[in-house]
């Protein structure tokens, strides 16, 4: 077949992920894997993930609180950039300057003047995974799984629009439904719910 330049009719068409720029600052990291028994918004955590929508790739960037493991910020686009990334801090219902430290990969939609700027606004200390070592963001990384498996794995989406609304209604579930085991099998709503009730009774 491949003498004949043939092509399997039952191929998948797969995505071909780009070489990955890295952030090669002395940026350290701050987080150590301390993933958790962290404050409220003491450390939000982030990355991106690809959803196909019809015949292109579309993108998906999370802002999870690991207090709760809340997704406090989402957004998705066609572009996988720091807007993108931006995005997901506008959707973000508390005022920002209460985020301590915002921590990802070494990605280049993480290293630019957009987002510097932005973390320099509201005081929020930036602290990034040893390159190469996707443990040092393991949280993001595992939330993601979820997301392609209950999420982007189940659904076809025709159009940007479509996938804005049903990323929608899946955070929502997310948040205030799906029982988390590291949460003791609480929703994200529900930790923080009984812990805010704990402190004030």
């Amino acid at each position: 077949m491949g003498k004949f330049n043939l092509v399997s009719a039952y191929t998948q068409k797969k995505h071909k992920k780009a070489d990955k720029k890295v952030n090669e600052t002395p940026t350290p990291n701050l987080l150590d894997r301390q993933f958790d028994n962290q404050a409220e918004l003491a450390v939000v955590v982030s990355d991106l993930t690809y959803v196909r929508v019809r015949e292109k790739w579309h993108y998906i960037c999370i802002l999870l609180d690991l207090y709760n493991r809340e997704i406090i910020g989402y957004s998705s686009g066609a572009h996988k950039n720091a807007e993108l990334v931006r995005k997901a801090f506008a959707k973000v219902k508390v005022n920002l300057s209460k985020i301590q430290m915002f921590h990802t990969d070494r990605g280049s939609e993480f290293d630019n003047i957009l987002i510097d700027e932005l973390l320099a606004s509201f005081g929020i200390n930036r602290s990034l995974s040893l390159k190469g070592c996707p443990y040092d963001n393991a949280v993001a990384e595992a939330t993601f799984k979820l997301i392609k498996t209950e999420f982007v794995n189940r659904y076809v989406f025709y159009s940007q629009v479509h996938l804005e609304l049903e990323l929608f209604d899946y955070v929502n579930w997310f948040n205030n439904i799906r029982l988390h085991g590291t949460l003791d099998y609480l929703s994200p709503a529900e930790f923080k719910y009984n812990t805010l009730s704990f402190l004030y009774n």
